[in-house]
């Protein structure tokens, strides 16, 4: 039943006041606040395949799935048996389990890694990946790309210093300046700032680490050969190459973003941190990669990490199903709803004559609206904030939730059928003359 608040104030709005005086900002990850897009964030009830329903009762077209994870969609009745069942076994052991290891071993069956340690969080599999890389090589620099997401970990909440190739400054209060001062931050998709990078500090830099498609400045993919260059680059000066498919692991496709250009280009990450439908929407993720980078970890090498919850067995139980249930007409089935929607929204907003660029990395997509294609973090910040939160809203009043970011992926399940994509096509014209009505900014923040 839907939540009844006192009075005639809608349930969403009264959860929201309640949340605002016990958690920051009502919220516990920043983009759900919808400050990006302005109005009261909904509070979700239940979800069911393609659909959320709110507090109020209201349904929603759900476009983020969890911010990539349900690529089943909601409540998939396999995936609930097998947690159920697991469930029933108790939650949590603080031992080694079999879905653990089975888990590990699909990972490993997928992807170029050899050897994978569970974590709880992209944010741990990013900073383990991070400590194993420095323990590996013996270094100390870090470098990462502006625009792209590896949780919060202080090294990478960083911003680019007064160069090219000189030191990071923090990104957000409370980093303190010892944090990122042996990080480099440099522009997306630009092959020279790397080379001068790696010319001026290769025999310091333990590790590049990148997004292999960023989806979080919204989806700007690698220009041709971008990987390949970076993995080559990082051998030729004896760091290891972090390839963080957080998101787009087993979402861009099968395999992940690897699976979309590594095979044909040749390159292989030293490392590669997963997350999201690795855990079939618990929280749970991972790194991996060679088996002697690996086996520096403890209890095998000197490298500490540990986690309580690592390798939960509900989790990987919800992980594994997912992934054993993933197959090629899964992801055919989401390619092409994704390309539906991608095409009726750019025709609705030239047919409003709303300037945009739609950009995508296997099934992940973004509608940037900017007139000039999106290559970098400088690329993406020039979208109109203003419009897409007026977009936004109109999409919410039809039963459409899009992500309140303009910096975000949209994604689809293979729960989107057609009375599902019907719905989102039916709400784009409306939404796309919402948005050619309105221009300027808004202050984006991440989830």
């Amino acid at each position: 039943m839907p939540y009844d608040p006192p009075g005639s104030v809608p349930a969403s709005e009264a959860l929201f006041a309640r949340a605002k005086a016990v958690t920051p900002g009502g919220v516990n990850s920043p983009v759900r606040a919808f400050n990006a897009v302005g109005g009261t964030p909904r509070f979700i009830r239940s979800a069911q395949g393609a659909w959320l329903t709110d507090v109020d009762g209201n349904e929603y077209v759900d476009l983020i799935c969890s911010w990539g994870p349900m690529l089943l969609g909601h409540a998939h009745p396999e995936v609930l048996a097998a947690v159920q069942a697991a469930v029933t076994r108790g939650t949590s052991y603080g031992t080694p389990t079999q879905p653990e290891v089975e888990l590990a071993e699909e990972i490993v069956r997928r992807t170029p890694v050899e050897e994978v340690r569970f974590v709880s969080s992209g944010t741990e599999a990013t900073m383990s990946a991070i400590r194993l890389a420095r323990g590996f090589t013996g270094r100390d620099v870090v470098v990462k790309f502006a625009g792209c997401y590896h949780g919060h970990v202080d090294a990478l909440l960083a911003s680019a210093g007064s160069g090219l190739a000189t030191f990071a400054v923090p990104g957000t209060p409370g980093v303190p300046a010892s944090s990122t001062e042996l990080t480099l931050v440099l522009p997306y998709n630009d092959r020279d700032a790397v080379a001068k990078a790696f010319a001026e500090y290769g025999d310091r830099i333990a590790c590049l680490i990148t997004e292999a498609a960023p989806g979080n400045m919204g989806v700007v993919p690698p220009e041709p050969g971008f990987n390949a260059f970076l993995a080559q680059t990082c051998r030729d000066h004896g760091a290891l190459f972090v390839s963080d498919e957080v998101m787009t692991g087993f979402r861009a496709s099968k395999q992940g973003h690897w699976g979309l250009d590594g095979k044909v280009e040749g390159w292989v990450p030293d490392l590669v941190t997963f997350g999201k439908v690795m855990g079939g929407g618990f929280p749970a993720a991972a790194f991996g990669g060679r088996a002697e980078i690996m086996r520096r970890l403890s209890p095998e090498g000197p490298v500490y990490q540990a986690g309580t919850l690592s390798g939960n067995p509900i989790a990987t139980t919800a992980g594994l199903t997912t992934l054993r249930l993933a197959t090629d007409e899964v992801y055919a089935h989401v390619d092409a709803a994704a390309s539906t929607v991608k095409r009726a929204a750019a025709e609705a907003l030239t047919a409003a004559g709303v300037p945009h660029v739609v950009q995508s990395a296997g099934t992940m997509f973004s509608i940037f609206l900017s007139d000039t294609p999106v290559r970098c973090f400088d690329d993406a910040r020039r979208t109109d904030e203003k419009a897409y939160a007026a977009f936004f809203h109109s999409m919410l009043d039809q039963g459409v939730y899009l992500p309140p970011s303009a910096y975000e992926a949209w994604f689809l399940s293979s729960a989107h059928d057609e009375r599902a994509i019907d719905t989102i096509l039916a709400a784009l014209p409306a939404a796309a003359r919402a948005a050619a009505a309105s221009t300027g900014s808004t202050t984006e923040g991440r989830r």
